[in-house]
């Protein structure tokens, strides 16, 4: 189903090329300061109404009450995260379908925009580093909406959190990683962490790779990904003013959960975003 904002593509138009592409320094955007005198009203006027939404969303109502054969709650989160998405200046473009009920969703990982866009498509809890819990109100909001939250480094706070996957998926609710275990620098992808792929077989579920993209004509704008030591705060004040791309989402086949290992099975999804972002399997 397309949202407004939207549209659909053709698989093999969505695919990326490694060429990447960033701003010049030198040049002056004469039309930042118009696009921060159009959007950041919008984006704080969204931001205002989360909180009645969440109300609705999480309570008994959101649960029960349907919206075009869909649960309440559900459609409220779609809106609302498409919705910050396209307040930011992006235009949402998705390729392929997500699969239904309990599913592992793997994918790279750009931005902190990355669950917003992917959450616009699919409801899932998503497995997001502790930091994000402490953010203001979306770290609320994200608890609200089942995020797992994990302390990176920590193997008791891993081990717990895959537990907690487990649990959803069995529960025939999908759940989102990001093997890289953080946000990249958009023009390859890094090393995929095997261990998280363990909940798909302990669960007994299907892997929908997912590649994420920003940019345009083919290629990654690497203005979206985080600056050297840029917080979350200065990067979505910086992303608000900055010219508008294509927030791009593309739902790959399924793959096979290898009988070699895990090891395998995140080399196979790694090697399927890579094909659908264009970048070197080998980088």
């Amino acid at each position: 189903m397309l949202h407004c904002g939207e549209k659909r593509m053709p698989l093999p138009s969505l695919t990326m090329h490694s060429t990447v592409e960033s701003m010049p320094e030198s040049r002056r955007d004469w039309r930042r300061p118009l696009r921060y005198t159009w959007r950041a009203p919008w984006v704080f006027v969204h931001v205002v109404v989360a909180v009645p939404l969440a109300l609705i969303a999480f309570s008994p109502i959101g649960r029960h009450a349907r919206v075009r054969g869909e649960r309440l709650d559900h459609w409220l989160q779609r809106w609302w995260s498409g919705g910050i998405v396209r307040r930011c200046g992006f235009r949402i473009v998705r390729a392929g379908e997500p699969l239904p009920g309990a599913v592992l969703f793997v994918a790279n990982h750009v931005s902190w925009l990355d669950i917003e866009l992917m959450h616009s498509q699919r409801v899932m809890s998503f497995v997001a580093k502790a930091e994000i819990a402490r953010w203001p109100l979306i770290g609320w909001l994200a608890s609200r909406a089942g995020t797992i939250f994990h302390r990176r480094g920590s193997g008791h706070s891993l081990n717990a959190v895959m537990e907690q996957a487990v649990e959803r998926l069995r529960d025939g609710m999908a759940v989102g990683v990001f093997p890289e275990g953080g946000t990249g620098p958009g023009d390859r992808l890094r090393t995929f962490h095997a261990r998280i792929f363990q909940v798909a077989a302990d669960a007994g579920v299907t892997i929908q790779p997912v590649a994420i993209s920003y940019g345009k004509n083919g290629k990654m704008d690497l203005r979206v990904p985080f600056a050297a030591g840029e917080s979350f705060f200065a990067n979505a004040v910086r992303l608000i003013g900055d010219a508008g791309v294509e927030a791009q989402v593309h739902f790959l086949d399924p793959i096979p959960r290898s009988d070699e290992g895990r090891r395998q099975t995140a080399e196979a999804a790694r090697a399927a975003i890579a094909r659908a972002l264009g970048h070197d399997c080998e980088a």
